[in-house]
């Protein structure tokens, strides 16, 4: 069994044919996916996929490259929406300051309500992390000392300091297609590091195909292409880098039930 800890099913890459993908995923092994939110005000249509299939669950939050639109959402309302059954984790949410599209004080804030929110619900925060180490490791460390939340940084392609903070401070590390790329031998150095009990993998559908897949769309039934090259650059089997992530993902995700 694996799961794709993280995926985007709204986006209209998936449009015509959502359902044959979750077939796909299924058939590689695939047996819970997470669909995740990257804007509160488009929270209903990622419910609705969540819904739709029994394998799809989502989260709730607002991706930083939109901060600056959803700045009147509160930790509040992150709570309240995350009452429902399907939903087991909060944002995405966090620091991009690659592209750089949304204000840096209002993606701060952004952050600091989900966190909010992750706190009090005891759901994890998917945390997204672009060239922003430091800032990212300033206010984890701050905001943990206030009162530990579970987090995942997702899609990993950090550096190994920013690694080494989050997992002190009790978060897990997603590795996505990239970890596959040949020019990744650095990632993959960051991920021999990180302890077993903290790895996740992902998609981040539909981007970063793993290889072979690369240049093309991906989709959740390639995050075993990304758990082979993970588990070769740990030195385990198949098999046990699927039992390896997917206790992982249950022991974070803790409102998502195991399957039978």
């Amino acid at each position: 069994m694996l799961v794709d800890s993280h995926c985007h099913l709204d986006f209209p890459d998936f449009a015509e044919e959502r359902a044959a993908v979750v077939a796909r995923a299924r058939a590689a092994g695939v047996e819970r996916m997470v669909t995740i939110s990257t804007r509160v005000k488009r929270f209903p249509q990622v419910l609705a996929i969540a819904e739709e299939f029994d394998e799809v669950y989502c989260s709730v939050g607002t991706h930083p490259h939109n901060a600056g639109e959803e700045l009147d959402v509160t930790a509040a309302e992150l709570v309240r929406l995350a009452g429902h059954p399907k939903v087991v984790a909060i944002g995405e949410a966090g620091l991009d300051y690659f592209y750089d599209k949304a204000p840096r004080d209002a993606q701060a804030k952004g952050l600091r309500t989900h966190i909010a929110a992750a706190r009090e619900t005891g759901l994890p925060l998917v945390i997204h992390a672009r060239q922003a180490d430091e800032d990212m490791a300033a206010i984890l460390t701050e905001e943990t000392g206030k009162g530990a939340f579970p987090f995942i940084l997702h899609c990993f392609s950090s550096g190994a300091g920013l690694a080494r903070a989050g997992v002190a401070l009790g978060g897990y590390v997603s590795f996505s297609g990239i970890l596959t790329f040949k020019n990744s031998a650095d990632l993959r150095d960051i991920a021999r590091d990180v302890p077993r009990d903290r790895l996740l993998v992902e998609t981040d559908a539909p981007y970063l195909a793993p290889i072979p897949h690369r240049g093309k769309r991906n989709e959740p039934a390639y995050v075993a292409n990304t758990a082979a090259v993970l588990a070769e650059t740990i030195g385990v089997s198949a098999e046990e880098i699927a039992a390896i992530t997917t206790d992982n993902f249950f022991r974070l995700f803790t409102k998502m039930p195991r399957p039978a």
